[in-house]
């Protein structure tokens, strides 16, 4: 079993671009929710697949469980998705010895660019790059499984103060 922490921030400028080491594109979709635990698909970059089981209700720190699964299962399951299917390009950002994951995202989000920083233990506090904004760790509203089965796309695009593409 693995434990996912992380801290989640909104993204203020693009200064970011210039350093982003990797990116992939993904497809992610929700199959189960519930209140503490989540079963996703995730399709990166059309070639590769992932089945992911989180268990936990704090959004800082769960328990996650992660699969590779054949494509074509991947694209079957998607079809059959609960909600919106979340189109997002994942940049790698390495800044002072962490790995930082900015979602630009697309579709139905467009316009929302989101980073997140995974750590190893929880009382890590990792230097916070110049291009992040406001902090929304633990905002059930950022978090992907919300925002796949409740679209609040309106309130979560359309109230940001910038738009970065």
């Amino acid at each position: 079993m693995a434990k996912e922490i992380e801290r989640k921030y909104l993204v203020k400028d693009e200064s970011w671009r210039s350093v982003a080491s990797s990116s992939s594109a993904f497809l992610q979709a929700y199959i189960a929710t519930g209140k503490d635990r989540s079963v996703r698909i995730r399709i990166m970059d059309g070639e590769r697949a992932k089945l992911t089981i989180k268990v936990g209700r704090d959004l800082f720190a769960r328990d996650e469980f992660e699969y590779d699964i054949p494509l074509a299962d991947a694209e079957e399951m998607s079809r059959q998705a609960l909600g919106v299917v979340l189109e997002k390009t994942r940049y790698k950002v390495p800044f002072e010895g962490h790995i930082w994951e900015v979602d630009v995202y697309a579709g139905t989000y467009a316009g929302l660019v989101v980073a997140e920083v995974e750590m190893a233990d929880e009382k890590v506090q990792p230097v916070v790059p110049g291009w992040i904004g406001q902090e929304i760790t633990g905002d059930r509203r950022y978090s992907n499984a919300v925002m796949a089965t409740e679209d609040l796309s309106e309130e979560l695009v359309n109230g940001l103060s910038i738009k970065v593409v």
